[in-house]
């Protein structure tokens, strides 16, 4: 027997109340009069920036004012002509260290606390936490409230893998000193059109 199964043992033996196991169907999750009010306040808490596109406006042009120095820009979304690699072309992903900007698609934003869910949908994932800044497109019909809804809505796809975003990459130390970038992306950006 294996130490771990002997633990396993011994908490079994010594469990004296049991309870059945909650019903998570009845659990309802905060709700927001105005779901993309919320979600582009709560953007801004977690660091990020939230914007709605405008009809008329070219996302192009709205990243490119918004971050006028990137010179490395990654995407593979085929509206965005301001890209200058595509992660999808990529072989190692090492070759996509240095990027100024990667502009991905996400699926679900949560107003509950500003996350994106972000399927695997290009083949080098690695452009998700190697952006020095990161822009998501996201669809302002794909807004729920809480993360209840979330992952009632998640699928992944054939890659098997995916993230939650909140903001820009963060980290605080025991001094309580907050370190933003330190993990990935040091500002993200939003755009629900």
């Amino acid at each position: 027997m294996s130490s771990k199964q002997a633990i396993l043992d011994n908490i079994k033996r010594n469990i004296r109340a049991k309870y059945d196991m909650p019903d998570i169907d009845s659990i309802n999750g905060i709700q927001y009069p105005d779901i993309e009010k919320q979600f582009i306040e709560i953007s801004k808490t977690v660091g990020g920036n939230a914007i709605i596109l405008q009809p008329g406006e070219d996302i192009n042009e709205v990243i490119k004012s918004s971050y006028p120095d990137a010179k490395v820009i990654a995407s593979n979304l085929p509206d965005i002509t301001i890209a200058t690699i595509n992660p999808d072309d990529i072989g190692d992903p090492h070759e996509l260290n240095g990027t100024d900007l990667g502009i991905i698609q996400g699926e679900i934003g949560v107003a509950e606390n500003g996350c994106v869910w972000i399927p695997q949908n290009v083949k080098q994932k690695v452009v998700y936490f190697i952006s020095e800044y990161l822009v998501i497109v996201l669809d302002k019909k794909n807004l729920v409230n809480n993360m209840h809804e979330a992952y009632k809505k998640i699928q992944f796809g054939d890659k098997g893998f995916g993230v939650f975003i909140s903001g820009p990459s963060k980290t605080a130390d025991i001094e309580q000193a907050l370190v933003v970038g330190a993990h990935g992306a040091k500002g993200v950006m939003i755009i629900l059109r």
